[in-house]
């Protein structure tokens, strides 16, 4: 599956490790990552975010 890196700050999205902290389990696409979902680090929705 694709990594999606935050544009802003430059975290990176790798659906293996998800974002349990925030409720998105391991193994979860970016495509089923809910849409008012946001960068952990700098707050930026997934529209700033670029597949890498």
């Amino acid at each position: 599956m694709a990594k999606y890196v935050c544009t802003i700050c430059g975290y990176v999205y790798d659906p293996a490790v998800g974002d349990p902290d925030n409720d998105v389990a391991v193994g979860t696409a970016w495509d089923n990552v809910p849409s008012d979902w946001v960068c952990p680090v700098c707050g930026a929705g997934k529209d700033v975010f670029e597949e890498e």
